[in-house]
């Protein structure tokens, strides 16, 4: 979360950590939401432990999240490896990226 803010511009108070949702009716639980400054979310973060390896069932995991959320950006880390991908929904496909947008290019 600090280099989101520190290096990428993001508001603090415009990121949610730790929030609740329902996915096939049982509670589960998103890491970071990045919004801007209209509401909409903007950036889903699925964080692990530096021991976790960033796996297809990390991948998974977040890309089961966005079905509720469809957040056009996402990360997933370990602290270690870090990988950005954008969504397209209207093409219904992703591209990943190099580093994380900047929080003025969203």
């Amino acid at each position: 979360m600090q280099y989101m803010i520190r290096e990428k511009g993001y508001p603090k108070s415009l990121i949610k950590l730790e929030g609740g949702m329902k996915l096939n009716s049982m509670q589960k639980r998103t890491d970071i939401i990045a919004f801007n400054s209209a509401g909409h979310k903007v950036l889903l973060v699925e964080c692990k432990a530096p021991s976790v390896k960033i796996s297809q069932k990390v991948f998974d995991q977040i890309a089961r999240y966005n079905i509720v959320h469809q957040i056009p950006l996402l990360a997933v880390t370990n602290g270690l490896e870090h990988y950005y991908c954008q969504i397209d929904f209207i093409a219904k496909g992703y591209s990943f990226l190099e580093s994380l947008p900047p929080y003025g290019s969203l």
